[in-house]
């Protein structure tokens, strides 16, 4: 545990200088066609790096199920760790827009349980945005949740909610009427209120289209380049999740071996007794270290002297 926070200076020049991004910012960097970038972050500490990194949008994903809890899916994902998870997030982003996934369970029950629930997101963990999965079966959704000042994000194609009616992670939209579907269901979810859309595992020509349909910014992961912006896990960004990395997926450092090699060469020192060696180790001053050799030596003298003395009853 470290006794002070150092800051780099770019770190702290982009705390003091940074231009907050909000909704507004995205949808004109959509009309000026400048890409969107976003990632998703579920601590404090990545979350502060990647936001010193200058990232547009950073959800805290539901995908944190299976790369930080060790879920099998982000089924199991309850509305209590998304929000601990949030909040955390919120303490190290500044610069970018702060987006939070509603997990499986907590909108799908009735309207007012997803308004409930997306104002705890607001309220509790600092969210500007809230992202829920489904086309048409979620335009009330969107609509109730703008009318309370939440901002939406929609999510289309391969939605991870609904592993199991999909049959597993597929691509979506591969026919034309499913690619028709897709969509109408972009539009509807414009319609109804939605300020982003997330496309995700399409093929690259119905996201090009829908892109192209929309007044909203989409966000792709697996859909293509024409998209006004593109969205990774972090972790499968970093070499951090245990799993083949999906077609769409660029690893950009492989972090997973750097930390493996870390934490050895840690146990390697430990274990010869080479860490920590004296210049990290603290020290006595001088005066007060003579005294206290003083003292172990007379301790040293009188112990054995006190252990031959009988115990008083």
């Amino acid at each position: 545990m470290s006794l002070t926070e150092p800051r780099s200076t770019e770190a702290a020049a982009h705390s003091s200088t940074f231009l907050k991004i909000t909704l507004p910012t995205l949808q004109e960097k959509k009309r000026n066609r400048v890409p969107i970038s976003a990632l998703t972050a579920y601590d404090y500490a990545m979350a502060r790096l990647v936001d010193e990194a200058s990232v547009d949008l950073v959800l805290v994903g539901d995908s944190l199920g299976m790369v930080m809890l060790g879920y099998e899916s982000t089924l199991p994902v309850t509305m209590e760790e998304m929000l601990l998870c949030t909040r955390a997030v919120r303490r190290g982003v500044r610069r970018a827009l702060l987006a939070a996934d509603m997990p499986y369970a907590s909108y799908h029950e009735d309207v007012q349980q997803g308004v409930r629930n997306a104002l705890r997101f607001v309220k509790e963990a600092g969210t500007e945005a809230v992202k829920v999965e489904g086309g048409r079966n979620r335009v009330e959704l969107v609509a109730r949740l703008t009318d309370a000042e939440i901002s939406v994000i929609g999510h289309l194609g391969l939605t991870p909610q609904s592993l199991h009616r999909m049959g597993g992670y597929r691509v979506q939209g591969k026919t034309l009427p499913a690619a028709e579907q897709l969509v109408e269901d972009a539009l509807a979810l414009e319609t109804a209120g939605a300020a982003l859309l997330v496309l995700e595992g399409v093929p690259r020509e119905v996201a090009a289209r829908i892109t192209a349909e929309l007044t909203i910014p989409t966000i792709g992961i697996g859909a293509g380049p024409e998209c006004d912006g593109q969205i990774l896990v972090l972790h499968d960004l970093l070499n951090l999740s245990f799993a083949p990395a999906a077609k769409f997926v660029r690893r950009y450092a492989d972090v997973a071996s750097q930390i493996r090699n870390a934490v050895e060469a840690y146990r390697k020192d430990v274990e010869t007794r080479s860490f920590p060696n004296d210049a990290e180790s603290y020290h006595l001053s001088a005066e007060t270290r003579g005294s206290f050799a003083r003292a172990g030596a007379t301790r040293a003298a009188v112990a054995p002297a006190a252990i031959r003395q009988p115990r008083k009853a």
